[in-house]
């Protein structure tokens, strides 16, 4: 275990927690951590957002508030409000400014060995795994204290390379934080001349130690007047905000000093009210900085490790990393006087105290002390104070995302089980769910966890491309298996788990909406007509953007292997026969990286005559119903909007039936596999059969497509 700094979103409080520590994965490294450095900035500002009110949060979420009213209108009020306190009862990492030592190297990374010490991106905690193209090798000359402030030079040196200063050109830094005096360092290196912009004398004075010129902000005409003083009456080439205010002031000014064509560059947060005619006459340039550096934010760039050529992107966040730190190693970049305070990971409350109890506050470090691990513990380990139960089945619950900390939790400790364990990679989402459902221990470590003795069920509600091992592993361990769809993503895969499958252990997905009471109605009225029948399962599944994880074919397997199978088991069940044929049209042609399974329109035909067709479509609007399934047979139809309300037309005995809440069957679902679990005699609640046919199918149909 280790000591991570975690901050609660709805009150603000600062927490110095015990988190089983990650493990090291595939194109990552796993760093030791010796120092942190506190963004006075970044985690001031989420430190003022978790204090404040939920009016508060909410004016300064417009877009959040806008999606919690569209969610009431499709889940109902109480849906949202749970999802609403679901997510503000989470934890978050705080620290994005770490130095370390690498302790392993993951599978498909170069460059790096055990011992390197690095700087990253990565949290205020005693180790941490990190994507290899968001670490850096620190040169020999470079101690951890100055490395830590790798990251925020680096979101400088983002902004002045889209500035594109040259050798004489004035410029000014508006905001005079650890940011904007890193940025001064690296202007005057290059050769600019510099004004600094800030209200705090203190900063002012440090700037002007770095060679900068400066002048108090708020009086504009003074700013405006030292300015012009500044560009010899020319305006002012380029204009760099690094400072952190709702105020439009510091865009405002910068236009009205900058020289015609002059360049703006926003680092940090400032109002975005922008006078037109001051762009205009000027033909002004204005551009948001993105963090570090070209790759920011691209999975491909930072989850999978895939570089840009040097000779088409020369300068990309892995690559600013290490500019700033050959600056630190030159000389060129000097952090002591930027160093305020130091504090023990242990006193990081009082540190986080001092960020927001003293504004003048910079560079607050945080020190790593080398602790032994009690003999006998594992670092991927916490066990927490709740005792282990003995009751059946006793789950490890593999996966703490939101799916499974909100659905499939509850509903097992609703259902009698015992929640022995809770793995997440990371670990934080483990620690958080597990305290709160009374887990026996929370842990990183997948293969310890299925071979607890103590545990004789694995949940799965992992990413999709993991399902399949997982489940083999699972399977081979003597473990019963409970897997969130889908059950995999190729049919290699699936062969591999028919090959593993084993009389004494059950393995069910979660196709829970074959026990929403409204779908138990449904079949029984179905079952007593002997025609065929014919389906419209409507989905209004809404866009999910082309680069979300569940868009990869290799990762999520796509919305149609990852989410439409659930309506291909729900025709299937409903039907109640096997499924003879099966094929997808897809709406477009899925160019310009748009994913050609979130549009489709998928025919089934089945063993006694019946038909149905699904809509699965991603491109509707959020007010209409989100799942609709209708079913015509032998003169009479059902019509099931949202799982809340059924209809009937033409059954003797039977019109409406309506819910005062959504029910998809999750608990039932549920209930109905820790039931078999605990009942050898007892069916498999889904056919082991049907399972495999309804994944084979949607494999198939992706493959088609």
């Amino acid at each position: 275990m280790m000591k991570q700094v975690l901050q609660s979103l709805k009150n603000g409080d600062i927490e110095v927690a015990e988190v089983p520590a990650p493990m090291v994965r595939p194109g990552h490294l796993l760093i030791e951590t010796t120092t942190t450095l506190v963004s006075s900035g970044t985690e001031r500002m989420l430190l003022d957002f978790g204090k404040a009110g939920w009016i508060a949060k909410a004016q300064q979420q417009p877009d959040k508030v806008r999606d919690v009213l569209r969610k009431v209108r499709s889940d109902g009020l109480a849906a949202t409000v749970d999802a609403v306190r679901s997510k503000l009862d989470q934890p978050i990492a705080l620290g994005y400014c770490n130095v370390g030592r690498v302790i392993a190297v993951g599978s498909g990374v170069e460059g790096f060995s055990v011992g390197d010490r690095v700087a990253s991106n990565g949290n205020h905690a005693g180790v941490v795994v990190v994507p290899k193209n968001l670490c850096a090798l620190i040169p020999d000359g470079v101690d951890d204290e100055a490395a830590a402030f790798t990251i925020l030079g680096a979101i400088g040196l983002q902004g002045i390379r889209l500035a594109a200063p040259t050798l004489g050109e004035a410029v000014v830094v508006t905001g005079l934080g650890l940011i904007g005096l890193l940025t001064v360092q690296m202007l005057r290196a290059q050769g600019c001349r510099v004004l600094g912009i800030d209200p705090d004398p203190q900063r002012r004075l440090i700037a002007e130690r770095f060679g900068a010129e400066t002048v108090a902000a708020g009086n504009a005409d003074d700013v405006l007047a030292a300015a012009s003083r500044f560009s010899r009456g020319r305006g002012v080439d380029a204009v760099i905000i690094t400072a952190s205010t709702k105020s439009n002031d510091p865009v405002t000014q910068a236009a009205q000093m900058s020289r015609k064509r002059g360049r703006i560059i926003l680092v940090g947060v400032t109002g975005l009210e922008l006078s037109r005619a001051d762009f205009f006459e000027k033909e002004l340039s204005f551009q948001v900085s993105c963090s570090y550096g070209p790759g920011r934010y691209d999975a491909a760039y930072e989850e999978k490790g895939l570089d840009y050529p040097v000779g088409f992107v020369r300068w990309t966040e892995q690559r600013n990393f290490e500019a700033v730190l050959d600056q630190l190693h030159s000389g060129a970049l000097d952090v002591a006087p930027l160093i305020s305070h130091r504090f023990d990971i242990n006193n990081a409350g009082a540190a986080f105290d001092v960020l927001t109890g003293d504004r003048q506050a910079l560079g607050i470090l945080l020190g790593y002390p080398v602790e032994s691990p009690e003999t006998g513990t594992s670092p991927n380990r916490v066990a927490l104070a709740s005792a282990y139960k003995d009751g059946k089945p006793s789950i490890a619950m593999i996966g703490a995302g939101n799916y499974g900390s909100r659905v499939l939790i509850p509903a097992f400790r609703k259902a009698g089980a015992a929640l022995h364990s809770v793995v997440s990679s990371g670990g934080l989402s483990a620690l958080h769910h597990g305290r709160s459902a009374d887990a026996s221990e929370v842990s990183t470590d997948f293969a310890a966890a299925i071979a607890a003795p103590q545990v004789d069920t694995v949940v799965l509600a992992t990413r999709h491309d993991a399902h399949a091992r997982q489940v083999v592993a699972a399977l081979g361990a003597g473990k019963h298996v409970f897997c969130e769809k889908p059950l995999c993503l190729t049919l290699p895969e699936l062969a591999d788990i028919e090959a593993a499958l084993r009389p004494d252990a059950r393995l069910m997905l979660g196709f829970n909406r074959r026990f929403a009471p409204h779908t138990i109605k449904m079949k029984q009225l179905l079952d007593s007509v002997s025609a065929p029948k014919s389906l419209i399962l409507t989905v209004n599944a809404g866009a999910i953007p082309a680069n979300h994880w569940t868009q990869d074919r290799q990762v999520g397997g796509g919305r149609l292997i990852g989410e439409a199978c659930h309506f291909i088991d729900l025709a299937r069940h409903l039907v109640g026969h096997p499924i003879t044929s099966a094929s997808a049209i897809a709406l477009g042609d899925g160019g310009a990286g748009s994913p050609r399974d979130d549009k489709v329109a998928i025919n089934l035909t089945f063993a006694d005559g019946s038909i149905a067709t699904i809509h699965y479509l991603a491109n509707g609007d959020k007010a209409f119903p989100k799942e609709r399934i209708e079913a015509f047979a032998g003169g009479r139809v059902l019509q099931l909007d949202n799982f809340l309300t059924l209809t009937g037309w033409g059954w003797s005995g039977f019109r409406k039936a309506k819910l005062w809440k959504q029910d998809k069957g999750q608990d039932a679902c549920v209930a109905a596999f820790v039931a078999a679990v605990r009942n050898p005699d007892l069916a498999d609640p889904i056919a082991i059969e049907q399972q495999i046919e309804v994944s084979r199918i949607a494999i198939e149909l992706v493959e088609g497509l």
